[in-house]
Order: C-alpha cells, then structure tokens, then sequence
C-alpha cells in the first residue's frame, strides 16, 4: 500500500488526505497542533496524525525516508527544505505553492534522480494552469492564432454568505492573503509591458462581471513567466488577476497606505488597537485617531475603507493580544478572528479565462464551485483535490515526467481535469 507523508494539516488539507485514503493510501498527516492532525485524519484506519514541527530536520527527514511521497502544504518558505531532503532520500514531492527560482535551480538533479518535484497544482496556481493549457494545445491542433489571454481567480463568500462589510471571509490563511498585497505585478497588454510596484498593486483594478457575479479584478503577480511556460511567444496580452467583491481594492489600498502590510516587528506590549493606529498614522494617540488615519489615506472618516477597518476593531482601546508582532501579524490575528465563516455558510470559488483569437472568436472557460455547508469548503476541494489527484497518478505510475514542473503537460492536466471533473469541479465553455 502507497504511503504519503502529508505536511500540514490546515484549512484546504482535509479533501487531499480523504481523497487518497478513498483510494487505498497510507497518509500519515501531520501538523504542530495535535487537534488540527487529527481532525483531518479522521480516524481513519490508514491515517496516521503526528506532531511535527517542520525545523525538527531529524524527525522530517526520517518521516520522509518512512514515505514514498511528500505533499508538502506547508507554506512556500519551508519548501526547498522539505525538496533538500527529499533529494537526497530519492522521494517524490507535491506541493501547491509556486515554484521558486531556488527550487527550479534543483531541476537537473531531480531528473537525473528520476523524481518528480510537482508544484503549482492547486486551484490558482495549479487548475488555471490545467485548463489554460487545454485550450491552448486544442487551438494549436486546430491551427488557430492567440492573440489575447486574460485568467482570473477569486476565493470569496457564497452570495448569502457575504455578510461582512468587507465582502471577504478567509477560506484560507488570512496571512497568505495579506502577504500576496505586498506583491509588485507585471503583464502583457496588448504588445506593451505594464509594470506595477508593490505600494500601487491595489491602485490597478477593473470591474468584471461573470455570470451572475459582479465583481473587481486586479494584477497577480508577473504573467509575463507565462508566456515560456504556456509556449505563448508572440502573444500580445497576457493577464493574470485576482477576483474580489467591489470595494476590496479601494480598502486594500488604505491597509497598505497606513502600513498594516509592514513586515517590521516592533514592541506591542501595553498598546491598544488605537495606539497601533495614531503611531502608523503619525497622529497624537490622545487625538482624534479616526479623521488621523483618514487624512492619512486620503479618505474621509465615514468613507467605506475607513469604516472597515473600524468595524474590524482597529480602532478600539482594546490591548493588542501580541508582546511583539509586525503590523501584518497584528492585522491577520484580527482578520483570523472577524472574517470568519460562520456554521453552514458557503465560499464560492471563480475562475473565468478568456481567450481571443486573431480571427476575431473569443472563448471563454467558467469554474463555479460552492462550499458543502458544515463540509468541505470550495477553497480545500479546488487546492486540494488538484494535489492529491497527481499524488495518486504519479505514484501509480500515471505520471512519467520527472524534474521540477508545474502542470502544463497533458500527461499531467488530462488525467487530473478528468478526474476533477468525475468529482463535480468542471469548466463551462462558451463562444467558437
């Protein structure tokens, strides 16, 4: 019986682990918290929870040797470590996470050891890959010229869970999210570069209606990578986005104006909420801290970002629960407790590509998927799924590519389109 070493237990591992214990694996699941291991587990029969805390280099290495895979879904900054090891004890490793350039630069030694080191297949980045490249190789087939691609990907609550006033609850890591503001963005529009530093990201947002979703849609990252990975050379727009309810970007804007993305840690103890706030808006903590972070972002006291931030406490006199955190942490642990979702409400995952071609059709491929209520959320079934299934193909020897990749091959995105469609996550397609 296959066994994979599972690293993480958090907020999308659930559908993986029972995923591959459905089809007969041994999964050891592991995590810090022992409630978190165990829960996922299940108490299955074949899952195994265990403790483990991922700097315990020891304790991973002999877990990794125990194993014939890794499906690492701890954060990216602890993969290359987890890939070392790998490495050097010849197993297999998943992850959803995008590829470093450090990992990439393993690439030559993992072929060589004949494994596999799989990255990018979750939902975005991993099912927007799938998809895009489907398309892609069926145009090619059919001797049809791209000429524009856009891509967007949103994790957001079910309309009748929307019940916040910002518009968002986390169906995973809130620092993850956070942490994705700080980016810069670059990408292809129509023959030209568009170049965006990190403090502006949120300045670059556009109204985009799919289906019956009104929504905003702002830069991911640099899409410009994918013009060599999707073979997209001569191409004239290439544009990667994220999906938010309007007025994210707008608030956004004002959290990374006022610092709260800061990554800088400074000493907490005995400070308010408040305090936190006139110190970031340069203001009197004595003062009158709203109309302060207001004019600080340009905004008046009543205007919906400032009022977001009020709703989510961060003008309260209430001590800050951290002796020493960065801005970012304290905005997380507040975010991990606001915007959460509540007993049976549903997210909602959107994914929407639109291809142009040079005869003038434009085909547009549609992901909806909605959260189980009191089950899985759409978040941990559209990363997880993605991860499990190639786990499954590679060690049944579905999959033969070795190296560092991602899943731009149809030996890869076949088999796990097919399977994600036998599991309800499918595309709808529309236009030539």
């Amino acid at each position: 019986m296959p066994r994979v070493l599972v690293l993480g237990a958090g907020m999308v591992a659930r559908p993986l682990v029972h995923y591959l214990l459905h089809h007969g694996f041994e999964v050891t699941v592991t995590s810090r918290n022992p409630a978190h291991s165990r829960e996922v587990a299940g108490g299955h029969p074949s899952a195994r929870p265990l403790i483990l805390y991922v700097d315990d280099e020891e304790t991973v290495r002999s877990e990794v040797v125990a194993h014939d895979a890794v499906l690492s879904m701890l954060p990216w900054t602890h993969h290359l470590g987890v890939a070392r090891i790998c490495l050097e004890e010849g197993r297999h490793l998943v992850t959803t996470s995008y590829v470093s350039q450090e990992m990439k630069a393993l690439g030559p030694e993992v072929e060589q050891a004949g494994l596999l080191f799989l990255n990018e297949i979750g939902l975005d980045p991993g099912i927007d890959h799938m998809a895009t490249m489907q398309m892609v190789d069926r145009l090619r087939e059919d001797s049809r010229e791209l000429l524009h691609y856009r891509s967007y990907t949103g994790g957001l609550p079910a309309l009748d869970s929307r019940t916040t006033p910002w518009g968002y609850k986390f169906s995973w890591s809130p620092r993850g999210v956070l942490l994705a503001g700080r980016n810069s963005a670059r990408w292809l529009e129509d023959g030209e570069v568009v170049e965006v530093v990190p403090e502006d990201l949120f300045t670059h947002h556009w109204d985009l209606r799919v289906g019956k979703y009104e929504l905003e849609a702002y830069p991911n990252r640099d899409s410009l990578e994918y013009v060599d990975r999707y073979g997209l050379q001569g191409i004239r727009t290439l544009f990667r986005g994220t999906l938010r309810y309007p007025g994210w970007c707008r608030t956004m804007k004002a959290v990374v104006d006022l610092g709260l993305l800061d990554l800088e840690e400074r000493d907490l103890e005995g400070m308010s909420y408040r305090d936190l706030m006139a110190d970031l808006a340069g203001s009197d903590r004595q003062g009158d801290v709203d109309s302060a972070v207001a004019d600080r972002v340009g905004f008046s006291p009543q205007d919906d970002p400032i009022e977001r931030l009020r709703w989510l406490g961060l003008f309260e006199p209430e001590p800050i629960p951290l002796e020493r955190a960065a801005p970012l942490d304290v905005l997380t642990d507040l975010m991990n407790r606001r915007l959460v979702y509540a007993e049976g409400e549903r997210d909602l995952i959107v994914q929407y590509h639109r291809f142009g071609l040079a005869d003038g059709a434009e085909i547009t491929s549609t992901l909806i998927d909605r959260g189980r209520p009191d089950g899985d959320s759409a978040m941990a079934r559209t990363v997880g799924l993605p991860a499990a299934i190639a786990t499954r193909l590679l060690l049944e020897d579905g999959i033969s590519v070795r190296g560092v990749r991602i899943p731009n091959r149809r030996e890869i995105y076949e088999p796990v389109l097919s399977e994600l469609e036998r599991l309800d996550i499918r595309f709808a397609h529309s236009g030539d």
